[in-house]
């Protein structure tokens, strides 16, 4: 190869991800360019390891977004996204997501202050599968035992976050972030029933 051909393939911008160019194109499209940003070669990419940059953007049988055709937004579930999980694993985080989202519900109707409250619990107040799964993610948070591993599970299960922007956050090795991730998900499994406590080698 000669000198001249090897410079220009230096110089030659890496080919996008699959499906990386479509996602860039619909978000200027439609305006949201707020997720891009600009690479060494002056390309508009996804702002990687944010949860913008992670929505897949999905274009109407138009194939048109800016002229009135409808973009619908995926969020990609990151218990999914991880494969070396195991059904256990995955099955208690998905159950642990399903407590603390009804939880976060708001059973409680806001009333005018001149109408006149009963005491009674027929009708009004928190209902009781949000207090009971309100319980229940309580119990399963303090399962978790240490506020490390806790932050994590809680932060991929409930909140959406990968465990690759985790690992940039804290500046730790995704390894590390990924392994906290299994043992939290280990002990909700065991907490839930779906598998026994392992005995210490």
């Amino acid at each position: 190869m000669s000198r001249k051909t090897a410079q220009k393939a230096k110089s030659k911008p890496p080919k996008l991800a699959s499906g990386e160019a479509e996602q860039v194109r619909i978000r200027k499209e439609i305006g949201h360019d707020f997720a891009l940003k600009d690479d060494a070669f002056g390309r508009k990419r996804l702002a990687a390891g944010t949860l913008e940059a992670r929505r897949v953007y999905e274009v109407s049988n138009d194939g048109h977004t800016a002229t009135g055709g409808v973009v619908r937004v995926r969020n990609v579930d990151p218990l999914s996204g991880i494969t070396s999980l195991s059904r256990q694993q995955r099955e208690a985080g998905m159950r642990y997501r399903e407590d603390f989202r009804v939880s976060q519900q708001d059973g409680v109707k806001p009333t005018a202050l001149t109408e006149r409250v009963d005491g009674g619990r027929i009708g009004g107040g928190v209902a009781d599968r949000i207090l009971s799964a309100g319980r229940a993610y309580a119990d399963a948070t303090r399962a978790l035992s240490h506020w490390e591993i806790s932050g994590v599970v809680q932060k991929v299960c409930c909140h959406g976050e990968t465990v690759k922007s985790l690992a940039e956050q804290a500046g730790e090795p995704r390894d590390a972030v990924s392994k906290l991730l299994k043992i939290g998900l280990d002990l909700l499994a065991v907490h839930y029933g779906m598998m026994l406590m392992r005995r210490p080698r």
